[in-house]
């Protein structure tokens, strides 16, 4: 019997061992969105103030590394706007609002917040960042729900911007 030579497996750098980004590999942006997701789940879970929230989550190890302009944007306007964000969520939902996780809610709320109010950040974008929010801190399948949910309301949100990357992603390759 032949042995074969076996290759050592390619490290993929900036990945932990179940795909999630590396704490090193994390853009200030995305650690933001991490820091506003943890505060609105306090919120959600314990209706704790935003203002109370903010104090402490400002001295979480690490929050230095976050985008603190983006994480607040995100936390205030997150509770101040809940009630619309809200409204745009639900019909797209195939279960109440309260049967979906805190979690899942924070980051639906996230995503719809910056579809409409981060307009320099592309939907897609948005998209994969709540889906990586929703792998790393949800529960299984997740981020598919997130993706289903989301995937459904950028062409509402972003309809030229959708229209515009499908339109270009539709392009025949010349010969």
């Amino acid at each position: 019997m032949s042995e074969r030579p076996t290759e050592p497996r390619q490290k993929r750098t900036g990945l932990t061992s179940t795909g999630a980004r590396k704490a090193a590999a994390k853009s200030n942006r995305t650690r933001a969105r991490e820091f506003a997701l943890q505060a609105l789940y306090q919120h959600l879970v314990g209706r704790n103030e935003a203002t109370a929230i903010d104090l402490f989550t400002r001295d979480l190890a690490g929050f230095h590394k976050a985008d603190a302009a983006h994480y607040d944007a995100l936390l205030h306007g997150c509770v101040e706007g809940a009630e619309g964000l809200d409204a745009l969520i639900t019909p797209v939902l195939d279960r109440t609002l309260a049967e979906v996780s805190p979690i899942e809610h924070a980051v639906m709320w996230i995503g719809v917040y910056e579809l409409q109010h981060c307009l320099d950040v592309p939907w897609r974008v948005v998209l994969n960042e709540c889906i990586e929010l929703a792998k790393e801190f949800g529960g299984t399948d997740g981020h598919k729900y997130i993706n289903g949910v989301l995937g459904s309301l950028a062409p509402k949100l972003r309809p030229d911007e959708v229209q515009a990357d499908s339109a270009a992603r539709n392009i025949p390759k010349p010969d």
